[in-house]
């Protein structure tokens, strides 16, 4: 048995904090994921960096808010080099694709730190941050999507970096060969971390998209719990949405898809279970960014409305933690939190001291999973999507929870000055990256 903690980290992709059975949603069939939260912790506050899939990811690796690493959208293309794809380099899905370009390089991430202490780190599944091809920031094993995302049959795939169009159903397909990486891991002497990121339950969401056992689970649901609202007058049109029976189908189609990533959960568990690495593995499942469908009226993310929305629908995301012999099983933690908390997270838990870097907003997980008198304290959530910013301010001693629109000059915004009479706070300003004219903005709490 490994003296230090391994990490399985489940990632799913376009999963709202509000679709899962044990966060209330009784429509979605979410066993394994409901058995995990009663083992470990989940989170009902909890907040991903930004509303859209690649700088949401990047946050999570570099502990960093998008305008700080600098991957501020989705990214259509810059996965592959496409003339070295050879005789499938014609298939209209690499339309976009011209060059690899591995946009994190210069970034440190946690897996970076983790494998110079002796990890082993392992990808399966989706990357979506540049050059799929190449193992990048720490990771000796790497399983991946050729570009950020694929359809569910028939996807492109990334294999000791050989590219090659699979027919199974890609749920399927990322958790066998996870399941053949912890074999491997687990014989090696090295402790590990091993990232299982799933597509699902990112659309499409058609019936030929997934498999019938899970879209007949929904045959006859109603779809009560999530809102039955007109459709947003700012939805953009490129997304799936729809009313009355599409509404349905939709809704079907995106549940049977979290049903299926969930019944594969359960087999990597299970699997984690027969090698003897149950008791020695952090299991930490959450999702990219939030969704919305048909909240608000909105079919999407955070990018399903232009201008963009940063509701909290969008930017909500679930965060189950378990922890090997933690005692409190089942606790909910109800103070807000952020994926950028999980660099500081993973390197304490895998005892390693890091220096923290200036620019690195998070803080550790840690207090809020063992200490049980939930406090807030002085907390800043803040979320990025293009030019649009929100910070979401809790401040202990008013209990008040002050939002800042950041897409106008913060000195307009007339509830600046309150929180600032309020928590007595000060504000600066400074830029970054080189000679890039970023602003980056700090809150310090000053104590009395």
């Amino acid at each position: 048995m490994n003296k230090k903690m391994n990490f399985l980290f489940i990632l799913s992709d376009d999963q709202g904090a509000w679709a899962l059975h044990s966060a209330g949603n009784a429509d979605v069939i979410t066993p394994n994921l409901d058995e995990l939260a009663r083992e470990g912790n989940r989170f009902e506050n909890f907040f991903c960096v930004s509303p859209v899939c690649s700088p949401a990811r990047a946050s999570i690796l570099t502990g960093k808010i998008p305008s700080c690493h600098g991957v501020h959208d989705w990214l259509r293309s810059g996965s592959l080099n496409k003339e070295d794809l050879g005789e499938i380099k014609d298939s209209p899905c690499f339309h976009d694709e011209k060059k690899a370009i591995p946009y994190l390089e210069g970034q440190i991430t946690y897996t970076d730190i983790l494998a110079q202490n002796g990890y082993q780190c392992a990808l399966a599944g989706k990357w979506h941050l540049g050059d799929s091809v190449h193992p990048q920031h720490g990771f000796s094993k790497w399983f991946t999507i050729g570009r950020g995302g694929c359809p569910y049959y028939h996807p492109d795939i990334v294999d000791e970096g050989h590219v090659y169009f699979d027919d199974r159903y890609i749920t399927d397909i990322i958790t066998d060969k996870a399941m053949n990486y912890l074999d491997e891991l687990s014989s090696e002497k090295k402790p590990f971390y091993l990232a299982v990121n799933f597509t699902a339950p990112h659309s499409p969401w058609e019936e030929s998209d997934h498999p019938k056992e899970y879209l007949d689970m929904y045959r006859n649901c109603e779809f009560n719990a999530t809102p039955n609202l007109p459709i947003n007058p700012n939805q953009i049109p490129s997304a799936p949405y729809g009313t009355g029976e599409r509404r349905k189908e939709l809704l079907r189609g995106y549940y049977a898809a979290i049903t299926a990533m969930d019944a594969q959960i359960g087999r990597l568990i299970a699997h984690l279970k027969e090698i003897d690495e149950w008791d020695n593995t952090v299991v930490i499942f959450s999702g990219d960014n939030g969704m919305n469908m048909g909240h608000h009226g909105i079919w999407g993310k955070g990018n399903g409305t232009f201008p963009l929305n940063l509701y909290d629908t969008a930017v909500k995301v679930p965060m189950i933690i378990r922890i090997p012999a933690k005692e409190d099983h089942g606790r909910i933690i109800h103070t807000m939190h952020s994926h950028y908390d999980l660099f500081q997270t993973i390197l304490e838990i895998a005892g390693i001291n890091y220096e923290k870097d200036e620019k690195l907003p998070g803080n550790s997980l840690i207090p809020a999973l063992f200490e049980k008198d939930e406090e807030d304290g002085d907390l800043v959530i803040c979320d990025e999507s293009d030019d649009t910013r929100t910070h979401k301010i809790f401040h202990a001693l008013d209990e008040i929870c002050y939002e800042f629109d950041l897409s106008k000059p913060l000195w307009l915004d007339s509830t600046i000055n309150e929180f600032k009479r309020h928590s007595r706070a000060r504000f600066y300003q400074d830029s970054f990256i080189d000679d890039i004219d970023f602003d980056y903005l700090e809150i310090q709490i000053i104590e009395e």
